[in-house]
């Protein structure tokens, strides 16, 4: 048998991380098994689906690496079949007309209501066996079982089991003959040979109404798996105030996909204490056995800790590509510096996202508006001044074909030798002359990077703010 998943967004808005997590678990479990993942949009929703959501879906799961074997396929796209499907339901006895209005369905539930009684529709249409007459409004229900149990065994909760009584007759096809989710979900699975379906635990109520579905339709049911939510640190579902947005917010924060799918993985699947998987790693070792039973919590600053891992491990061509178009939406002209693999060998330690890679390393192609004032304050001081001056007619006598760490070590040493200071009490105040900034790479590294000319011209606009300073005071 060959292992089919599917993953099944409805398309009306973006891929959030819960959606992302139940995309990745199909995913990687359709590559272990060899198998395939289909790829549905469940756009029946024709009032809140938009093109715009599909393709931005789309765009975030190549930007993930979740590619899919079949599909894209879309639920508008099948209405035919659905209409079918019900049609058949209907003439086999296990579909009906219902000719109740709102008027009739608000009553009942009301009245359940005031008695203390779940509401659900009466089946007062359930033996009426009679088909609508023209321009007659009616909706299409399913006869759910009246007796007995309705039981699956789930791979992750286990065995579950729900009293026939609690179920209701569910609308499959509205009054303007628009079929309805439970329906549709069903009817696709099974013409898709869906053998395993990976989804949120949001829907294991879904699934005990889905079951006589599959069993009217006379089709084997797939394995369900039913994945327990993400919540935030405070317990309560995942939302954007716990930093649910879009997966490809996540991308211009200079988010590495593999990190996110790492650290989805994570929230909700284990290998023992191991922390940092690739994808191939990740695909070898995932098994539905291995879903946690219990919901995770979403943590921003572990996401960051795994990003910071994966840019530290990642090939440094690919991290200046990336730190190049970073640069670029700030405004930058990433030729206007450093070779940008440098400014990665020099910062990748230092930075958990690319964006904070581009914000530390901006002044290395641009010159920089003003010092942060508590390092300007700290360390651009009068007793700075002689040593920062200094420094600028010793690096102004290294040529530029020798600009490297190694003179640029040689300069600072006769510096510190002739004034007799300390690299301690001198490096801080060549930092934030050059940089803006007290933390920079290693003060060699900060030098040789920003160039021979900015140095230079940098520690002589740090002299005159010192001199301003000194003459304001």
């Amino acid at each position: 048998m060959t292992v089919v998943t599917r993953f099944p967004p409805s398309p009306s808005g973006h891929l959030h991380l819960g959606g992302a997590r139940t995309a990745l678990f199909n995913w990687l479990y359709a590559r272990h098994c060899g198998g395939e993942l289909v790829l549905r949009i469940e756009d029946t929703d024709r009032a809140r689906s938009t093109q715009a959501s599909v393709d931005a879906i789309l765009d975030a799961l190549q930007w993930l690496g979740l590619d899919w074997q079949r599909g894209p396929y879309r639920q508008s796209e099948r209405f035919d079949r659905y209409a079918e499907i019900i049609r058949r339901l209907v003439d086999d006895g296990h579909a009906y007309h219902c000719f109740c209005d709102a008027a009739r369905i608000e009553a009942l539930r009301e009245s359940q209501k005031a008695a203390g009684q779940n509401p659900a529709y009466d089946r007062h249409c359930r033996d009426l066996g009679r088909q609508p007459s023209p321009g007659e409004a009616a909706v299409v229900r399913f006869k759910s079982p009246l007796a007995g149990r309705v039981a699956f065994d789930d791979a992750v909760r286990g065995p579950v089991t729900v009293d026939a009584a609690q179920l209701d007759d569910l609308v499959i096809a509205r009054s303007d003959r628009a079929p309805t989710y439970n329906l549709c979900v069903v009817v696709d699975d099974i013409d898709m040979g869906v053998t395993h379906i990976i989804r949120g635990d949001d829907h294991t109520n879904n699934t005990p109404r889905q079951i006589p579905i599959f069993h009217a339709l006379g089709a084997a049911l797939p394995v369900f798996a039913h994945v327990p939510m993400i919540l935030g640190a405070d317990g309560r579902r995942l939302s954007k105030r716990h930093a649910d947005v879009s997966v490809l917010e996540y991308r211009a924060q200079g988010i590495l996909p593999e990190a996110l799918l790492n650290y989805l993985a994570r929230l909700g699947w284990a290998h023992g204490d191991r922390e940092i998987f690739s994808a191939d790693e990740m695909v070898e070792l995932f098994d539905l056995a291995a879903i946690n039973k219990s919901a995770a919590h979403f943590d921003p600053a572990k996401l960051l800790w795994t990003n910071q891992q994966h840019v530290r491990a990642a090939p440094r061509p690919r991290l200046a590509e990336l730190l190049g178009a970073h640069l670029e939406q700030r405004g930058l002209n990433p030729a206007a510096g450093p070779p940008l693999a440098d400014t990665v060998a020099a910062f990748a330690e230092r930075a958990q996202t690319l964006q904070e890679m581009a914000d530390k390393s901006a002044w290395l192609y641009a010159d920089f508006d003003h010092y942060d004032p508590a390092a300007a304050k700290k360390h651009l001081r009068p007793a700075a001044a002689p040593a920062l001056q200094a420094l600028r007619e010793a690096f102004a006598a290294v040529a530029d074909d020798d600009w490297s760490a190694a003179a640029i070590n040689r300069a600072i040493e006769s510096v510190l030798e002739a004034q007799k200071l300390t690299l301690g009490r001198i490096a801080q105040p060549l930092r934030v002359a050059i940089s803006g900034a007290a933390a920079t790479p290693p003060i060699d590294a900060t030098v040789q990077l920003t160039g021979r000319a900015r140095t230079l011209s940098r520690i002589e606009r740090a002299l005159k703010w010192i001199a301003a300073r000194t003459a304001a005071d």
